[in-house]
């Protein structure tokens, strides 16, 4: 075990903590105009709650112990409480990525195929989707707890998560699917939802600059909305900008000890 000195300890677990209280008032806020405001219930915008759920739930869990551990500088509450708190950061964290995945497919087909996906845009509809992100979510989680692969204190000895250090045929393999089906596979589909509604929102504005030049009277309200739903595309893009930034260094982490 290498010798961490204290302070190394205090400046991580304090910016943990510091992140996780601007994750907790942030996604708070979001939670409450949406409880508060009827006119935002939209279904595209359940998907967003569902994301501050999931991130204000993954705040609360992971941040106020990872700053108890570090002051300790080890964990100190035991097996069971290294499994809980290393299940509900996959299951909080996996359903953030999904959740990302759901809103960019959402975007994709309401810009790219608005009459096909009216079908979509119910309420019900999102709420089974919700529904599927958070079972898909939870098989992840919940495997470690059932022998594939394990949940271990990890880094600085602080924190825990599955056992990606170990080299087994269980964890290797755990490893490599969670990293392919839970971040690179739903990143490729993501990227490549955000080009083809990059493409269809280029083409659709040469065509209302075409209808304006025609002088039709509807071609301001198309732009508008055009303009309407790319304002949610890049807000979502940011996010999903931010995640990647966040998780890549951790996954980049996990597949060099996959690989030795």
């Amino acid at each position: 075990k290498a010798d961490i000195p204290d302070y190394v300890h205090h400046i991580v677990g304090s910016c943990i903590l510091a992140i996780g209280a601007a994750g907790i008032l942030g996604n708070f806020l979001v939670m409450y105009a949406f409880y508060s405001n009827k006119k935002i219930r939209t279904p595209p915008n359940y998907l967003i709650m569902n994301l501050a759920v999931s991130d204000f739930l993954m705040s609360v869990s992971q941040c106020p112990v990872f700053f108890v551990t570090s002051l300790h500088k080890k964990w100190i509450l035991g097996d069971k409480s290294c499994e809980l708190y290393a299940f509900c950061g996959a299951l909080f964290g996996i359903t953030s990525m999904m959740t990302l995945l759901a809103i960019s497919v959402d975007r994709y087909l309401v810009i790219t195929k608005p009459l096909e996906s009216i079908q979509w845009t119910s309420k019900k509809r999102t709420l089974q989707i919700i529904t599927v992100v958070w079972m898909y979510s939870l098989l992840w989680s919940i495997a470690p707890l059932l022998g594939w692969s394990s949940y271990v204190p990890e880094g600085l000895m602080t924190s825990c998560t599955w056992d990606y250090a170990t080299s087994s045929f269980a964890n290797k393999s755990y490893t490599m699917m969670l990293c392919c089906f839970v971040f690179f596979i739903p990143l490729i589909i993501i990227s490549v939802c955000y080009f083809l509604m990059f493409v269809a929102i280029r083409n659709t504005g040469r065509d209302v600059e075409k209808i304006g030049k025609h002088g039709r009277n509807n071609s301001s309200v198309q732009r508008q909305s055009l303009n309407n739903e790319w304002k949610l595309a890049k807000i979502a893009s940011i996010v999903i900008i931010m995640f990647v930034l966040s998780w890549s260094p951790y996954t980049c982490v996990t597949l060099i000890a996959w690989a030795g």
